[in-house]
């Protein structure tokens, strides 16, 4: 590969991280952007208009779950490419992902806009926020063409190292929506007022300017990944193999999503003061997991890179500084929760004293265990780049539906402890599903794999390749 720029395989571990983690987190910080943008100028139109925002979001969160699952077999196929210095089969394998990604979200868009009204009656929405609910979720559906593609190119990027760029777009497209939020919400001059809908309209409109730019950048090549129209002929044995790949981190953020909903419900039979506490505690996790994701995903480029180039020892430090990292990190974070509990809870809901005191020991019964969510992502993170997806939805599995569910339902349903036994399981989840993540990462079986052994390009498909390649 003629341009090795942001060669993974070389130099400092650390600088490495850091120079990856932090834009990622940064780009991710933005990504909430959209929601809590929408929400803020919705929310001028009233309750009925946010309350139709939100009922949405956790549909549009599922979807996204799906999306970014299957991108991210294009991350971890070409930072394992990238390792090899193999250019060709980079530029091959960013086709086929955009291939199969588009149309799945097409066939994901058309099934989304007809069944809307049915998922939002499904939700128990009130009649008087039905409309605008349906209207706001067929909306997004259209524009999950735009999502799902820009999705794909953040992560083809993210395979050969580059995260800046991706950033750098993201800000872009989320200072627009700042603008066009309002403007087609309240309507300005000769644009018309579609109110809740507007927000939507925003949304998939700077999606749409992403994806397009995500395009055009591929297909001018300047970026060590370069689209070539010749290489869209379906590679169905690359696409299965993606696909194998795909579908358990899919499922893995998808269970992720439905973990939080599912323990939503169960905290909700205790009453509003404790789902309030929850609703704090819970946006607080949130916040904690964006940093962890961004070293995890941080991680699966390294490790891939690592692995494409033969350099297994190399890989193995690199986790296990990614893993020493997050949980120093994530422990700090969680010792300032832990001494700031009450004054973090009455930022979120000032003057409730009782409700502040509930939320307030949500979060220093959780905080001192941040670290082991650190060490969670982080040896996920170098499972799926070793392509072992099957292990990280495994431990995801494990992690929220045979620990942290089943303890909150015991702790807090057939013991004293009542709410606090909800708060409590946290905490338990965490240590033990840290341990049993450990354990699967000493055994080193991840280290074996290198799925760039198992994926062969046809004759017809390199040929083609290396043709198009001379031409440019």
């Amino acid at each position: 590969m003629s341009n090795n720029k942001n060669d993974l395989t070389e130099g400092s571990i650390l600088k490495s991280l850091i120079t990856l983690s932090i834009p990622i987190i940064f780009a991710n910080i933005l990504q909430t952007a959209y929601q809590l943008t929408d929400t803020f100028w919705v929310g001028r139109l009233g309750t009925v208009a946010v309350a139709a925002v939100s009922i949405s979001f956790p549909v549009i969160f599922l979807i996204i779950s799906l999306g970014g699952g299957l991108a991210m077999a294009g991350t971890i196929l070409v930072a394992q490419y990238k390792g090899r210095e193999d250019k060709k089969s980079i530029n091959h394998i960013t086709a086929q992902t955009m291939l199969m990604v588009v149309c799945i979200s097409i066939i994901l868009s058309a099934v989304g806009y007809f069944s809307s009204p049915f998922l939002i009656r499904l939700m128990g929405v009130e009649s008087n926020v039905f409309s605008s609910a349906v209207s706001y979720l067929k909306i997004s559906f259209i524009g999950m063409i735009f999502m799902f593609t820009y999705m794909v190119f953040q992560s083809l990027m993210r395979g050969v190292g580059d995260v800046k760029t991706p950033m750098y777009i993201v800000l872009g497209t989320v200072l627009l929506n700042l603008i066009l939020d309002p403007l087609f919400i309240f309507g300005y001059g000769f644009v018309p007022a579609f109110g809740v809908t507007g927000a939507a309209v925003a949304s998939v409109g700077t999606q749409g300017l992403s994806a397009l730019i995500g395009i055009y950048l591929l297909l001018k090549g300047k970026y060590q990944i370069k689209l070539h129209l010749n290489d869209l002929k379906p590679d169905f044995h690359l696409i299965k193999k993606m696909f194998r790949l795909g579908f358990p981190a899919s499922i893995e953020q998808s269970t992720r999503a439905l973990g939080m909903t599912v323990m939503t419900f169960l905290v909700a039979t205790f009453g509003t003061l404790t789902l309030a506490a929850y609703g704090i505690g819970s946006r607080i996790l949130g916040f904690i997991i964006i940093p962890a994701m961004g070293l995890s995903m941080a991680t699966s480029t390294l490790v891939g890179q690592n692995i494409g180039a033969g350099k297994t020892e190399r890989a193995a430090k690199i986790v296990k500084l990614s893993s020493i990292t997050a949980f120093i990190a994530l422990t700090i974070v969680g010792i300032i929760t832990f001494l700031f509990a009450k004054q973090i809870s009455a930022f979120f809901i000032p003057g409730k004293t009782e409700t502040i005191q509930a939320s307030a020991l949500f979060l220093k019964i959780m905080a001192l265990t941040f670290g082991f969510i650190g060490i969670q992502q982080a040896l996920n993170g170098a499972f799926r780049g070793s392509g072992n997806t099957m292990v990280s939805m495994a431990l995801a599995i494990i992690s929220l539906w045979v620990l942290r569910f089943p303890l909150a339902y015991i702790l807090s349903q057939h013991t004293t402890l009542s709410e606090v036994g909800l708060w409590i399981a946290f905490p338990i989840a965490n240590v033990i599903a840290a341990i049993i993540t450990i354990i699967w990462f000493v055994r080193g079986t991840w280290k074996q794999k290198e799925i760039t052994e198992d994926i062969k390009l046809t004759d017809e498909t390199t040929k083609e390749t290396i043709i198009t390649g001379g031409m440019n």
